[in-house]
């Protein structure tokens, strides 16, 4: 999208044009046993964690997809494959730094994200803050960028069961 609104002359830029693009990004994981609850790259107690190759950190997942998607590059299973054995356990923090850096190597810029949690359980509220901060220092944004909701799915379907957790997000990046 081009946004040629009564920006110029900007006194910061030598082209008065800016251009601004938008991703969304989902992601779904349901709950086993003997894992650790990591979201938003923070860990969270709980009963049981998210099955995935990595950490499975829904919050991440959808984050990384949707700035992905803002670039117009593939999804995170493109860059972290699920059956390459150096993607096991990564921490989900790691992805958001490397879509970072391609952001960056094609000279653009993260302005803000927004996820939105649905999940019956746990509660986020109380890691909402460690959340955003955790986030915006991966992407190289401040936490007052990073949107962090939460829902609950009114019980219906495998997530109103309480079966996993998913995420949507959404992704600002500007030339």
């Amino acid at each position: 999208m081009v946004d040629c609104g009564e920006q110029w002359p900007h006194p910061n830029r030598t082209n008065y044009l800016t251009i601004k693009m938008i991703g969304i990004g989902y992601d779904v994981h349901r709950f086993a046993d003997g894992r650790r609850l990591v979201l938003g790259g923070i860990e969270i107690p709980h009963t049981q964690g998210l099955l995935g190759h990595s950490d499975a950190d829904v919050v991440c997942h959808a984050l990384a997809d949707a700035i992905l998607g803002a670039m117009g590059k593939p999804d995170i299973g493109f860059f972290f494959p699920p059956d390459d054995p150096s993607c096991e356990g990564i921490c989900s923090l790691e992805i958001l730094q490397k879509c970072r850096t391609l952001a960056d190597e094609e000279g653009l810029r993260i302005v803000n994200v927004d996820v939105t949690l649905i999940a019956e359980v746990p509660k986020v509220l109380p890691y909402r803050e460690a959340m955003r901060e955790a986030i915006g220092t991966a992407l190289g944004i401040p936490a007052g960028k990073v949107g962090i909701k939460a829902t609950t799915h009114e019980r219906l379907g495998s997530l109103g069961r309480g079966e996993g957790i998913a995420a949507m997000a959404v992704a600002q990046l500007e030339i």
